[in-house]
């Protein structure tokens, strides 16, 4: 493995192991396509909450927005061990879908509520969403109408898991905190599950180890439909042994 694709599996290892397991699992011949793109995400995510300034956080997502602009222009292209594999990788518009990633994590900058459930679910298309899509782009691609649902519904599923750090921090992370809010979004995020997986033939076969991102998606979500109050407070159960022997078998059947 190149050695800037070394030190973004490394980040993501780091930082996002149920992405890092994913990639993983899929051919090692992609793995290069995948980590740069993944690292990106967790140097944004990470970003909000590694400046104990409100100000330095803003610093810090506008650097790699203008960034992405950079590579988007084609000219040359900061030096930083994940933004220069990711010149490597993307084209304009994939570049534009990863700074609208940067620009929708401002929201866990300024630790204001959302407005309504189609601001929240905005967030996490332009977040979970707009990922998936850059991801799939770096495998040849997929159709829009199967990655969207996709992302949407893997982003419902990651918002609910993380609702206690969320609160812990002082984030607002429902519009309304309540059960039946919780209830609704994992109904929601099944509903976006089922109808993109109706589509899976849809996807080509080399864009479809990207989809193994959602390893985790479907227990969560009906974990959280199951037992509301678990993500209000403790936190939703886990199951790594049975999610990891998932991931395994769609890896090895080519399906997600």
């Amino acid at each position: 493995m190149h050695d800037g694709v070394a030190a973004c599996a490394e980040i993501v290892r780091r930082g996002d192991p149920d992405r890092f397991l994913a990639v993983m699992a899929a051919p090692a011949r992609i793995r290069e396509r995948l980590f740069p793109v993944y690292a990106f995400n967790v140097e944004v995510a990470r970003a909000p909450w590694a400046a104990p300034q409100e100000g330095l956080a803003e610093i810090r997502l506008q650097w790699w927005r203008d960034a992405l602009d950079e590579i988007a222009a084609g000219g040359s292209v900061r030096r930083h061990e994940v933004a220069v594999p990711l010149s490597r990788l993307l084209d304009a518009d994939s570049a534009r879908l990863l700074g609208e990633i940067a620009a929708a994590r401002r929201w866990d900058v300024q630790k204001e509520p959302f407005a309504d459930a189609e601001q929240l679910r905005d967030y996490l298309s332009k977040t979970s969403g707009n990922l998936l899509v850059a991801a799939a782009a770096m495998l040849g691609g997929a159709p829009e109408a199967v990655l969207r649902p996709a992302g949407q519904a893997q982003g419902a599923a990651n918002w609910l898991r993380a609702i206690p750090a969320l609160r812990r921090s002082g984030r607002f992370p429902l519009v309304e905190e309540s059960p039946a809010a919780v209830r609704a979004l994992a109904e929601e995020g099944l509903d976006h599950l089922s109808a993109a997986r109706a589509r899976r033939g849809e996807v080509p076969g080399p864009a479809r180890p990207a989809l193994l991102a959602l390893w985790r998606t479907r227990s969560a979500l009906h974990a959280a439909r199951r037992d509301p109050p678990a993500a209000l407070g403790a936190g939703l159960p886990e199951r790594p042994l049975r999610d990891r022997i998932g991931l395994a078998w769609r890896a090895a059947a080519g399906s997600w």
